[in-house]
C-alpha cells in the first residue's frame, strides 16, 4: 500500500512538480518536516483544489441543464 507521503507527491505533475520541487527544500529547512513531506502537502493541496474545480464545474453545468 502507498503510504501518505507517495499519495500526496502523485499530485504533482508537469508545472506543479517544477512548484513543488522550488518550495520544498526552503520550506524544509524553515520547518521541522522533511522535503518529501512538504512535497507531499503541496501535490495533496493542488489535488484538493483540481478537485475542487471539477465538483464546481459540474455543480455549474447541471444548474445550466436544468435551466437555473
Amino acid at each position: 500500500m502507498a503510504s501518505a507521503t507517495q499519495l500526496g507527491t502523485a499530485g504533482l505533475q508537469g508545472w506543479r512538480a517544477k512548484v513543488g520541487d522550488g518550495l520544498a527544500e526552503p520550506v524544509a529547512s524553515r520547518t521541522p518536516l522533511q522535503t518529501e513531506q512538504v512535497r507531499a502537502a503541496i501535490g495533496a493541496l493542488f489535488f484538493v483544489l483540481s478537485v475542487m474545480y471539477v465538483v464546481k464545474t459540474i455543480a455549474v453545468a447541471a444548474r445550466q441543464i436544468r435551466g437555473g
